[in-house]
């Protein structure tokens, strides 16, 4: 219960710019519901950058809650917006089954934080135990695998890599291979951080996908994007972007704690049916936190 709380208290704190700037001034403790009360909210959810779609879609369903339930103040209405945002945002299946191999592959642009990302989760399943190798087949940035290194060596986790410019499939190749011989619980695959050439990205992680596939037969693989919150409905493009070409199953959003966007979760969750899996609230390797939708719903509204 304590660490959940702990957990809970970062995503409260990462969460400060976009509550108190935004959220803190549409509710008033136990004010009537009005149409001045719909209208702020309304506006805030879009500056918290929800998106349109999915802003109008919550609030109609809050007013047809309101009206069911008979509520008239907003201390109890805050409370019917926290439900909903909680089940929007809830993931249909769980990330990673708890035990037996797996592998994340990890995608997204230079500069959201992707090899951060990466180090992080390498850090966050170590200190749980697991044998994690990280695979650092981002050959096309130079500074890629010897920023990836630094976290692996943190992290006291082998990392797999070949020199600039090899085929990053190689580098999968090796690191399954060497994965199998350590009996690893996790393999974590860095990619290259470019959309410029959708089809190229698509060629490059599709070999890299048969490899896997070839290699680790039958073992479960988390495709996840690595968006900067700060970009807000920007994130919500890209997002689409890769999805085209990436057949995403979850996104990591980092920089929460900078953003006063935080209600991009939602938009990504509503309008692309993708769960977030990870949130980053900070800068140390511990600020990395598995997402919680009713701890997200509560931190952005309370």
């Amino acid at each position: 219960m304590e660490k959940k709380q702990g957990l809970f208290d970062k995503l409260r704190t990462g969460l400060t710019k976009t509550r108190d700037n935004l959220f803190q001034r549409v509710f008033h403790g136990d004010t009537v519901v009005d149409d001045d009360f719909f209208e702020e909210l309304e506006e805030s959810m879009i500056l918290a950058d929800m998106g349109m779609e999915t802003t109008e879609k919550l609030l109609d369903a809050l007013k047809e809650r309101l009206k069911q339930e008979r509520i008239v103040d907003q201390g109890q209405a805050r409370e019917v917006l926290i439900d909903l945002i909680a089940q929007s945002v809830t993931p249909e299946k769980d990330f990673l089954p708890e035990e037996g191999p797996a592998v994340i592959l990890v995608v997204g642009v230079n500069g959201v934080g992707k090899t951060t990302t990466i180090g992080k989760l390498a850090n966050l399943y170590a200190q749980q135990g697991k044998k994690v190798v990280l695979a650092a087949a981002d050959t096309f940035r130079a500074a890629a695998a010897e920023q990836l290194g630094i976290w692996a060596e943190r992290a006291n986790v082998p990392m797999i890599k070949h020199g600039e410019g090899a085929d990053p499939s190689a580098v999968v190749f090796d690191a399954a291979a060497s994965f199998k011989a350590k009996k690893g619980d996790l393999l974590i695959v860095d990619t290259a951080g470019r959309l410029h050439n959708k089809q190229n990205l698509m060629n490059e992680l599709s070999k890299m996908k048969k490899v896997i596939g070839r290699e680790l037969p039958d073992l479960p693989l988390e495709t996840l994007l690595v968006l900067d919150a700060t970009t807000g409905q920007n994130g919500v493009n890209q997002a689409a972007a890769f999805s085209e070409a990436a057949d995403l199953t979850g996104v990591v959003l980092t920089k929460l704690d900078g953003s006063a966007k935080g209600g991009v979760v939602v938009a990504i969750a509503d309008q692309l049916s993708l769960p977030v899996r990870f949130v980053g609230v900070g800068e140390g390797a511990d600020d990395l936190i598995a997402f919680d939708p009713e701890g997200f719903a509560r931190a952005l509204l309370s």
